[in-house]
């Protein structure tokens, strides 16, 4: 990676009227405004239909699009929608996303598009993608034949085993819902297509995410349970989670199947080889959430109330890491090493090549001995003030201890003519690393009650920003900061004249 900045900012944060933010014009002026203030990159978070407590890292699908994402603007001007179809009520908060409204109103509206569409307009769509899209097409059909219930629940046995019977049976008898969830992965695919080839046009490459596991209730546990720690009535034997740490003392029980890592080396990886390279049709560089799992992984006994009892086991470590560049040798891996790093880890992520993180927010320790001060940093990695799991900067402000913000304060020479927002941002963006990233609240001077998660918390995921917030004042002094750290592009009149 060439030295440059990023700002990371989820799509459903962005504003919009209805509710949510879309891949619309409002996605196309954020691509508009971080060209402005200098940005080479545009991070955000999982684009995958969202699951359990509305996480995006809770997927039905590890290939599907999140048809929250849609945009009902450009459905209406397709002809698809009137306005008055979609004046439904969104929520009434229009910096937070209200899921239960979208629930309850987001698929009714795409239903009456679907209505007037003409299917033949996806066929090629449909056949093209038909490895993915026809098993997850038929799971989201059936659990909405079963009002939703886990597939493991389902009361039809055969189906739950997807034999070959069951498969056509419902396949048939629930040919419409199947050809609705098409249609949804077609619009999702037709908007997002020009939306990445815009920012691209523009100097501004999309980061996405991949979260190291995938849900117990999703296509791809369904679809092939073999390829899990699963037992003969489909629960798991062991479950994902990590240790208590700095989010909590009880741990993070995230509750995902473990894979049979030797059933995946026994095949060469050939499940993460496409799912990697089918994300990688999508962004331009990808981060491996929770990295250190490949090394080794805390897996809790099923049915366990929180992550404690738990123990560490062998991940595939570099026979994977090998498995994915081979399939995409080109494309630019983050790799996310947060949490507790043993010599292993470290060694995984050095033969890996791969960069690592680095966050600041968690350096401001008295002793000023940290791995997450500016000064520690390795060339190559990705600096943040704060991730998606962390408060934004001026939360954290708010609620750390006084010692740990006077040493802040020290450290960053932070002073009232600049501002603390921008103070800290200096002291990332001044680092050697390759890349730095910031939250769009921390360069908004957001405080706590917009962080974006709170790791075992419920009610996340739901902070939008304003059209106000866009301001050109506001992307002109990002730039300002970006130039000053030397990350900012360099224009071609500024190539002329050197």
């Amino acid at each position: 990676m060439k030295r440059a900045c990023g700002i990371l900012m989820h799509i459903t944060s962005l504003p919009s009227r209805f509710g949510v933010g879309t891949l619309g014009k409002e996605a196309y002026e954020f691509v508009d405004f971080l060209e402005a203030a200098g940005q080479t990159y545009w991070q955000m978070l999982p684009v995958n239909p969202t699951g359990y407590a509305d996480s995006p890292y809770q997927s039905s699908s590890a290939y599907a699009g999140n048809p929250y994402l849609i945009d009902l603007e450009t459905l209406i001007a397709e002809g698809l929608l009137s306005e008055a179809e979609c004046d439904l009520d969104w929520g009434d908060d229009p910096t937070r996303v209200d899921y239960g409204k979208l629930w309850e109103n987001r698929f009714t509206v795409l239903r009456k598009a679907f209505s007037r569409f003409d299917r033949s307009e996806m066929a090629d769509f449909v056949r093209e993608n038909a490895w993915w899209l026809d098993t997850y097409a038929l799971f989201c059909a059936v659990k909405t034949h079963f009002h939703n219930a886990a597939w493991y629940t389902w009361p039809d046995p055969a189906i739950q085993d997807r034999t070959p019977e069951a498969v056509a049976t419902y396949t048939e008898m629930l040919k419409d819902e199947v050809d609705f969830q098409c249609f949804m992965q077609y619009e999702f695919d037709k908007q997002w297509k020009p939306l990445r080839a815009y920012a691209n046009a523009h100097g501004v490459k999309l980061i996405g995410d991949i979260p190291i596991y995938v849900p117990h209730d999703s296509a791809d546990v369904w679809a092939e349970p073999d390829i899990f720690l699963m037992d003969e009535r489909h629960n798991p034997t062991l479950v994902a989670g990590v240790p208590p740490d700095y989010f909590s003392e009880l741990g993070q029980l995230w509750g995902n199947p473990i894979y049979d890592w030797a059933k995946h080396e026994a095949d060469d990886f050939k499940w993460w080889r496409r799912r990697v390279s089918a994300v990688a049709t999508r962004f331009d560089v990808i981060r491996i959430d929770h990295f250190r799992g490949l090394e080794s992984y805390w897996g809790v006994p099923f049915g366990a109330a929180d992550a404690r009892p738990g123990a560490w086991y062998p991940g595939p470590g570099m026979k994977l890491v090998r498995a994915i560049k081979d399939e995409c040798p080109n494309l630019p891996i983050i790799a996310e090493d947060l949490g507790y790093l043993t010599p292993e880890v470290k060694k995984l992520l050095s033969d890996s090549g791969f960069p690592g993180m680095r966050v600041m927010q968690f350096g401001f320790d008295p002793c000023g001995n940290s791995r997450e001060l500016p000064h520690n940093y390795p060339v190559h990695s990705v600096a943040y003030t704060g991730t998606h799991d962390n408060t934004p900067i001026m939360g954290w402000v708010e609620t750390a201890p006084a010692e740990c913000v006077a040493f802040a304060v020290d450290y960053l020479g932070l002073n009232e003519r600049e501002g603390m927002p921008f103070g800290f941002a200096r002291g990332v963006l001044n680092s050697v690393a390759e890349l730095a990233v910031l939250q769009m609240q921390d360069y908004l001077g957001l405080g706590d009650d917009c962080r974006m998660n709170n790791p075992s918390s419920t009610g996340c995921w739901r902070w939008r920003a304003e059209k106000k917030d866009f301001a050109p004042e506001l992307a002109s002094r990002i730039l300002y900061y970006a130039r000053m750290s030397a990350r900012a592009p360099v224009t071609e009149k500024e190539t002329k004249k050197a």
